[in-house]
């Protein structure tokens, strides 16, 4: 499990004593987040967004990722956490680095998907395509506090969604492609899902990679979990798309994980439960109480 370890992102620094950032101790936003279960669903929003053609391809041409096949959700892990947790100074400087990282990231679809011709140009800064990443982050973590943690109620669901806007706004996303509240992206995920997403020969590429990286990061008994965990969070449409199989003995195995973490973790000590950025903030909030 070392390898699995070195994949978090590490504490990060305290901050300003007393600054809770963009968020704080009693919002939606550091109660859903601080789990380090959301992480299973990682797979599964990766999986997503390179579903996107042309996400795929601007990963596929302007990233390391057969080199380094986890690095996208390692980096979107550690942005979306120092945002969540850091005090402002991170949050801007969270952002600055984003913001560098996708500048050059700009080309066209070199061959035709189900849904756009080649020659469609893509880049990094467009709202649209930063509306679906932060779609598939907020999609994918509701759904995995609901299958293996709790129950969530709508009126959870909607503050957790107006809670992550103002990350979405962080990082490009623009109020006018922000759908109204969390039925409207619920519905948006769906539409992209049917209309737009296809997971051609470089989804799939991208997939084997993620799911089976090299070196793994599993033992070998656990190496299989990460596909079982996208494909039972995956739409049907998209699980099929990339030939996950999900017979009887994947779906029982994803009912014993959901059954079991919902025992386990309300059990754990806060140091093992929560990422150490929201234990930071947390200390770092306190100390000005």
């Amino acid at each position: 499990m070392r390898g699995f370890a070195r994949f978090f992102p590490p504490a990060p620094a305290p901050g300003r004593a007393g600054d809770a950032g963009l968020f704080g101790p009693r919002s939606t936003a550091w109660r859903v987040a601080r789990e380090r279960l959301v992480v299973a669903g990682g797979p599964a929003a990766l999986l997503l967004q390179v579903a996107h053609p042309l996400v795929g391809e601007g990963v596929r041409a302007h990233s390391d990722f057969a080199a380094d096949p986890l690095q996208r959700l390692r980096g979107t892990l550690d942005a979306v956490l120092t945002v969540t947790f850091g005090d402002r100074a991170q949050v801007r400087a969270a952002a600055g680095r984003v913001a560098r990282m996708h500048r050059p990231v700009t080309g066209t679809l070199p061959r035709p998907s189900a849904a756009l011709p080649a020659g469609t140009p893509y880049s990094a800064a467009d709202p649209g395509l930063a509306l679906w990443v932060f779609a598939t982050l907020v999609w994918t973590a509701l759904q995995v506090t609901d299958r293996f943690l709790r129950p969530t109620t709508a009126e959870e669901r909607e503050a957790y969604y107006r809670d992550m806007t103002q990350l979405a706004r962080v990082f490009g996303v623009t109020d006018a492609v922000l759908p109204a509240d969390y039925p409207g992206l619920d519905r948006y995920v769906t539409e992209q899902v049917r209309d737009t997403l296809d997971a051609g020969p470089t989804a799939r590429l991208i997939a084997r990679q993620i799911l089976a990286p090299d070196p793994p990061l599993l033992p070998a008994p656990l190496r299989p979990l990460p596909a079982v965990l996208a494909a039972g969070i995956l739409p049907a449409r998209l699980r099929e798309g990339y030939g996950l199989p999900w017979r009887r003995r994947e779906r029982v195995v994803f009912a014993v994980v959901r059954w079991g973490t919902r025992l386990v973790v309300p059990l754990l000590p806060d140091r093992v439960r929560y990422w150490p950025h929201y234990l930071v903030a947390r200390d770092r909030v306190a100390e000005d109480g």
